[in-house]
C-alpha cells in the first residue's frame, strides 16, 4: 500500500480517500463493555505533551491520543489521511499541497486553519524554540528547514505556506517519495497557538490546553497518572468508542505486571524479562509479540576519548555476543543487529557485512586485536562508564554487556543508570561517553534509520561521515527502488566500516494485553497503537 501511495504520489497525483478505515472498526456480533474506558502502561513518566518537543516513544504515545496530523496511520501502519482529506504532488515533485477537511475544529471548538499548520512547522523550525526534532524537516527536506534550524534564515523563509484556511503547501528543495509518510510523526502535528503564546511552557497544563486528536487531556499528576476524555469535536468521533483513557508511569516491569494482573492496567508497556516463560505458560493469549520497527544500540560520543578511535569503537561492538542476546538474555525472537535497518522495513534487504560472517571466537580476537593496536592491554585497561536509563531490561543487558567485554577484553566498566529525563538531557548536551540508545522508526522506510547518521540528522554521536551523506543523498535522488535499495546498502556499510553507535539486535515488541480489548493490531510493525481505534468487549 505505501509504496503504490509513494509512486503515485511521485507521478503528481492527487490522491483521494473514500474507503479507508479510521477509528474503531468493530466487528458485527462483538458485544461491548458498557464501560468503555481503557488503561494503559507507559513505563517512564513522560517528558512532554508538547507534539514539537517530542523525541520519545512514551510521550509520542499519548500526543498521537491527543493531536492529529494531517496524515496518520491505520491499524495496519498504512498511510491514511487525517486532518487533511487529500494531497497533490507536482510533476517536478517538489511541491506537495494538503487541502483539509471541511469544518476540522480544535477541542475549544475554534477552527483548525492550514494557518495553524504553517505556525506549527515554523515553530519547530525556529531555533529559539530549540525543538529537539527540528533536524526532522530538513531530512525531510523542505526548503530552508536546516539554514532556519541553524539560525542562517528567518523562519518565514520555511517552505511551508497557508494558500488560504483550508490549503497548505508545501515546497521541497528536491523529490523526497517518502515525505508524506514523513507527516505522521507526532512531531509535525499542529499545536494551537493562542495556548502557546499565553501560557508559554505550561500550555500543556490540562487547564490550559487545546488539541486536535481524538481526546482531551483532564489530568496529569507527574510520575503517576494521565487522564484523557473522548474529544467531542473531534472530526472522527462518531467513529470513536473508547471514552477514556489512563497512561500509567511505572518504570519497573514487575510492579507494573503486579499492577496488570489485579486488573488496574489493560495494556502493559512492557513485561518482566524474567518472567516471560511463566508468563507465556500462565497467560499464552495474553502475551503478544509483534514485529517492530525500533533498533537498539549503544551510542558513543565520538567527541570524548577514547571513542574517538575507531579501533576502540569497533572492538567493543565486536566483542558482544549477539547470540547469547537474542536467545538466552532476551528470547523473545528479537534478532541480532549487525547493521542500522531491522528486517520488518519494507523493502530493504542488509548487504553482506564481513564483520557478521565472523564466528564469534574471530569477532573476539579481532577486537583483542584492535584494543591492542589503540594502546590498550592489561597494563593499561579500556576505561569508560555506560549510562542507560532507569529500567530493569536496559539493567539487566548492560549488566550483560560488562560482562562480555571483561571476559574478552582487557576494559574496565562502570554503569550508571538515570531517570529518563536526566537521561535525555544527558544525551542531547552530548554528556555521556557510552549510552545506551535506540531508535524506533518514524515511519516504514529504511531512510528513517539511515538518515539518523546523516550530518544533518539528529545524531547524538557527533558522528559524520562525507561519504555516509553522499550515499543517502544519492539514495533520496534514485529513479528506482533498486537503485535507492543499492545506496541504502552502501550507507549501512560506510556505518560497519566506522562504527558510530553498536547495533545489538532488532526489536520485536511484547506487552501483555486484556483480552477485553479489541481492535488491536498484532500484526503492525509500526509503533503505533491509537486509542481511538480500540474498543472494550465484555
Amino acid at each position: 500500500m505505501q509504496g503504490m501511495k509513494m509512486k503515485a504520489l511521485a507521478a503528481g497525483i492527487a490522491l483521494m480517500f473514500s474507503g479507508a478505515t479510521f477509528a474503531a472498526d468493530v466487528p458485527a456480533g462483538v458485544a461491548l463493555a458498557k464501560k468503555q474506558e481503557i488503561i494503559w502502561g507507559v513505563g517512564t513518566e513522560v517528558p512532554t505533551l508538547d507534539p514539537t518537543m517530542t523525541t520519545d516513544d512514551s510521550s509520542s504515545k499519548i500526543i498521537s491520543d491527543l493531536f492529529d496530523g494531517l496524515v496518520s496511520e491505520d491499524t495496519q501502519g498504512n498511510l491514511i489521511p487525517a486532518l487533511a482529506t487529500h494531497w497533490e504532488t507536482s510533476a517536478d515533485g517538489k511541491t506537495v499541497t494538503f487541502y483539509l477537511r471541511d469544518g476540522v475544529q480544535w477541542s475549544n471548538g475554534e477552527p483548525l486553519t492550514a494557518y495553524d499548520v504553517e505556525y506549527s512547522f515554523k515553530r519547530n523550525a525556529d531555533p529559539a524554540s530549540a525543538a529537539p526534532y527540528s533536524w526532522y524537516l530538513a531530512t525531510a527536506n523542505i526548503l530552508n528547514a536546516a539554514e532556519v534550524t541553524d539560525g542562517k534564515k528567518d523562519k518565514d523563509t520555511l517552505g511551508v505556506k497557508a494558500l488560504d484556511a483550508k490549503t497548505v503547501q508545501f515546497t521541497l528543495t528536491q523529490p523526497t517519495p517518502y515525505f508524506v509518510i514523513m507527516l505522521s510523526h507526532p512531531s509535525t502535528f499542529p499545536v494551537y497557538r493562542k495556548a502557546i503564546e499565553k501560557y508559554g511552557d505550561s500550555w500543556t497544563r490540562p487547564e490550559h490546553m487545546v488539541s486536535s486528536g481524538a481526546y482531551t487531556l483532564t489530568n496529569w499528576v507527574v510520575n503517576e497518572r494521565i487522564d484523557l476524555v473522548r474529544n467531542p469535536k473531534y472530526w472522527n468521533d462518531a467513529k470513536t468508542v473508547i471514552n477514556k483513557a489512563s497512561y500509567l508511569a511505572i518504570e519497573n516491569d514487575t510492579a507494573e505486571y503486579n499492577r496488570y494482573r489485579t486488573g488496574e492496567i489493560d495494556i502493559t508497556s512492557t513485561f518482566p524479562l524474567e518472567q516471560y516463560k511463566q508468563i507465556k505458560k500462565d497467560r499464552p493469549d495474553e502475551l503478544v509479540t509483534m514485529p517492530s520497527l525500533a533498533t537498539y544500540y549503544y551510542l558513543f560520543n565520538l567527541d570524548q576519548k577514547p571513542f574517538d578511535d575507531v579501533r576502540v569503537r569497533k572492538a567493543l561492538a565486536y566483542a558482544i555476543d549477539r547470540d547469547v542476546v537474542t536467545k538466552i538474555i532476551l528470547g523473545q525472537g528479537q534478532i541480532p543487529a549487525f547493521g542500522v535497518t531491522p528486517p520488518a522495513v519494507a523493502g530493504f534487504d542488509a548487504p553482506n557485512l564481513p564483520w557478521a560472517n565472523l564466528t564469534q571466537k574471530e569477532r573476539n580476537q579481532k577486537a583483542r586485536e584492535l584494543l591492542k593496536e589503540a594502546g590498550y592491554t592489561k597494563d593499561n585497561p579500556l576505561k569508560f562508564e555506560l549510562v542507560y536509563n532507569t529500567n530493569e531490561a536496559h539493567k539487566k543487558l548492560a549488566l550483560a554487556m560488562m560482562s562480555m567485554w571483561k571476559q574478552s577484553l582487557p576494559v574496565e566498566v562502570d554503569l550508571a543508570n538515570q531517570e529518563w529525563k536526566t537521561f535525555l538531557q544527558k544525551l542531547s548536551q552530548k554528556d555521556f561517553s557510552l549510552a545506551r540508545y535506540a531508535w524506533v522508526g518514524d515511519y516504514n522506510e529504511a531512510s528513517t534509520f539511515l538518515s539518523y547518521f546523516e550530518s544533518k540528522g539528529m545524531n547524538y554521536s557527533d558522528w559524520a561521515n562525507k561519504a555516509y551523506d553522499k550515499a543517502m543523498s544519492n539514495a533520496l535522488a534514485a529513479k528506482t527502488d533498486a537503485e535507492r535499495k543499492k545506496y541504502y546498502q552502501e550507507a549501512e556499510r560506510i556505518f560497519s566500516e566506522d562504527m558510530p553507535a553498536i547495533p545489538v539486535y532488532f526489536y520485536t515488541k511484547t506487552v501483555i494485553k486484556s483480552p477485553k480489548v479489541g481492535g488491536y493490531s498484532t500484526t503492525n510493525a509500526s509503533a503505533y497503537r491509537y486509542t481511538r481505534d480500540l474498543y472494550m468487549m465484555k
